[in-house]
């Protein structure tokens, strides 16, 4: 079992420090000192394996406590690594100069810490390895005193058999440099022969440059007469391999304890090294761009807020999100987008400074820690250049895909004090970025986050609405000009907000389309309509055409035809009662796999409309492939059309377009008899709006069947 202690005047850092030395082997015994002063009074009385204290104390520093510990008996050779927030070299030099083995700069890398003190215990262990082989051959002399020369001739043969089987190099010289003993693995290591060494300087056995280091760390060994902590070094083979070592060095006395020697152990450790690196490398690091990931910007802010502390100009972190990047996966798969991703990377690469930090979140998330910040001008400057960049790309192996970027940007310290909120208020601002059409970049704001906030709670109420049952459907209905018959209804939703009253779907479905709450609801309303109009076909009211808009989202699902039947099976509604509405945006995301869709629909019986006709694409050579029987004039050529001639035009354009193609053509927006008029004039045989009949519940257009039209009133 190996003992750890940690000293830290600070709870939080000894927790954590505890933690990770515990985590090192089962078998770690760790004991906790926040006074530097009662830590030596139990070091004194208890020996450890290892000792991490912070530099920084209250009674007295690192340097001092590492000073009076290796005053305490026993205590010389023990690791001691200080843990610092100080990168002057000074105090470095105070910590080594009082018998510091090893360093580490706060704050700690987890990683760092765990392989550095793995490997002084390693190395301990050794040392007290060592120790006990030493012990046993006392006590043996002990035990055989008549045997004396001839156990101590075996022991040592022993002794050196064992030493030559460690995979340690281990070797011995005296004051003059000259080589007392050398194990196996040593001479191996270099290739000189183990027997010719003893006796000769230790520069012909490992090297000029590297006999000069150790000669020098020799001599202090033999001044001060203690074991120097734990280096590591790197050294060469003779088949010029260069490997990675932790050496110590330790005083060899005679038995009046004067120092005749000086023992040198150093342990490979290359391959933790190179594993060290590794791992540090994916743990910091994005795998498809070979980007640093959100760990790595993490420490990079957090190091940045540190030397803003002292004075450095401020920075900012501009968050990059890719407009519609799903598409592009969902169009040309997976392998196609990771391919564009790098391609976006290698570009941002171009646009950011060797002093910035570029880093990729995730998705198609970037971001860059733009450094050493004037102005806000210059800020906005960058990210104007970002968007222009990633706008104007195009990439020669997937010249078919083009991208726009939204990018919101947080600016410390106004924006954040530590990296949590810096991504967090940048994460704000893009969004705000995004829901301005993309292709913009917007600076944080302090109202974004109580309109972050609000957005949160409305999911909140959202999903307790679904839950409740607090959603209500209005319908408003359509009027056939020449028969002043209803000839349909459209559903509209409202939500009856508990302390609010009726709420339009302007004030939630926004929210419900970025959170995804607009799949349920959507299902809630086409199940509701159907239901709804399931009794009008019971009471033997005229068959008439019950509208549904449906969501863009609802058809990336490819599911729509399957989700329609089951609902109508399960209410039990005529197909031909029923009419889906989409929107031009909905058939153009992929034109092809829409069309399957709308003909499996008019399979079954249900017709399709086209809603908000003339505000979108408009354009024949998509129009003539969707099997679609209604198209619905937009309300706003409808309300100008006489007074803008340009509008009056659009209106009859649209209706003989209709007429062309066979379409039955409805006129949105009807709120005036001027409007209706106009209409009349042009040809427009159907028609809703307010003029006619505004959304009512379920209850009041039922009556409607059983009164006059309101179109005869108008006629």
């Amino acid at each position: 079992m190996a003992i750890v202690a940690i000293v830290d005047d600070r709870v939080t850092n000894r927790n954590i420090f505890s933690k990770l030395a515990a985590s090192i082997a089962p078998d770690i015994e760790v004991h906790a000192f926040g006074n530097p002063r009662e830590a030596l009074d139990w070091l004194a009385a208890n020996p450890v394996d290892l000792v991490i204290t912070d530099y920084k104390m209250p009674e007295m520093n690192g340097a001092d406590f590492v000073r009076a510990l290796r005053a305490t008996q026993g205590a010389s050779d023990i690791p001691v690594v200080v843990i610092t927030v100080y990168e002057e070299r000074s105090y470095r030099l105070r910590a080594l100069e009082a018998g510091a083995t090893d360093f580490l700069n706060s704050p700690v890398d987890h990683h760092e810490f765990i392989t550095r003190t793995r490997n002084l215990l390693t190395l301990r262990r050794h040392q007290k390895l060592l120790a006990e082989r030493a012990d046993t051959l006392a006590q043996e002399l002990a035990d055989s005193e008549r045997s004396r020369e001839r156990a101590i001739r075996d022991s040592i043969e022993r002794l050196a058999q064992v030493i030559d089987t460690l995979p340690v190099l281990i070797n011995a010289v005296d004051r003059e440099g000259r080589t007392l003993f050398v194990n196996a693995f040593e001479t191996d290591f270099f290739g000189v022969d183990p027997v010719a060494a003893v006796g000769r300087p230790l520069a012909e056995l490992i090297g000029k440059a590297n006999a000069e280091r150790n000669q020098t760390l020799d001599q202090l060994v033999f001044t001060t007469g203690r074991a120097l902590p734990a280096f590591e070094e790197n050294l060469t083979s003779a088949d010029e391999r260069r490997r990675s070592f932790l050496t110590t060095k330790t005083p060899l006395r005679d038995h009046t304890g004067a120092v005749t020697g000086v023992l040198t152990s150093s342990l490979d450790i290359t391959a933790h090294k190179r594993t060290e690196e590794h791992l540090r490398y994916l743990a910091h690091h994005d795998p498809l761009t070979g980007l640093p990931n959100r760990t790595l910007l993490s420490e990079k802010l957090r190091g940045s807020i540190a030397r803003a502390r002292r004075g450095d100009k401020i920075f900012a972190l501009h968050l990059i999100d890719l407009d519609g990047f799903k598409a592009v996966n969902d169009v040309y798969g997976h392998s196609v987008g990771d391919r564009f991703l790098q391609a976006i990377g290698a570009r941002l690469r171009e646009v950011v400074r060797e002093r910035d930090t570029l880093a990729r979140l995730g998705g198609d998330e970037f971001a860059i820690l733009q450094s050493d910040v004037a102005t806000n001008y210059d800020v906005a400057e960058f990210s104007a250049r970002i968007c222009e960049a990633i706008a104007a790309f195009v990439d020669p192996e997937t010249p078919q895909m083009k991208s726009t970027a939204s990018i919101g940007v947080a600016i410390h310290p106004n924006d954040g004090a530590d990296p949590e909120e810096l991504l967090r208020n940048a994460d704000l601002a893009m969004y705000k970025a995004k829901g301005e059409g993309g292709n913009a970049y917007c600076l944080f704001a302090a109202d974004m986050q109580a309109r972050a906030r609000s957005a949160m709670s409305l999911e909140t109420d959202l999903r307790t609405a679904l839950a409740n049952d607090e959603f209500v459907l209005y319908y408003q209905p359509q009027f056939d000009v020449s028969t002043n018959a209803i000839i349909g209804v459209e559903a509209l939703l409202r939500w009856n907000r508990p302390g609010v009253g009726i709420v339009g779907p302007g004030a939630f479905l926004p929210q419900a389309e970025e959170n995804g709450l607009i799949i349920p609801i959507n299902e809630w309303v086409l199940r509701k309509a159907c239901a709804d109009a399931r009794i009008w076909q019971r009471d033997a009211f005229p068959l008439f055409r019950v509208a549904v808009n449906m969501s863009p989202i609802q058809f990336r699902k490819k599911n729509v035809p399957l989700q329609v039947a089951r609902i109508l099976s399960e209410t039990g509604l005529d197909p031909r009662r029923l009419e889906l509405e989409l929107t031009e945006n909905i058939v153009m995301q992929d034109i092809d796999a829409v069309a399957n869709d709308l003909r499996e629909l008019n399979r079954l019986g249900i017709s399709i409309a086209i809603d908000d006709f003339g505000t979108g694409y408009s354009s024949l050579s998509y129009i003539k492939k969707l099997p679609v029987q209604r198209i619905k004039i937009d309300q706003s050529f409808v309300r100008n059309m006489t007074q803008d001639p340009n509008d009056s035009a659009i209106v009859r354009a649209i209706i003989t377009l209709g007429r062309s193609l066979g379409l039955e053509v409805v006129a949105e927006g009807v709120e005036t008899p001027k409007h209706l008029q106009g209409l009349r004039e042009v040809g427009c045989e159907l028609v809703q709006g307010y003029l006619l009949g505004r959304p009512a519940p379920f209850a009041d257009i039922s009556e409607l069947f059983v009164r006059a039209s309101p179109l005869a009133k108008t006629a």
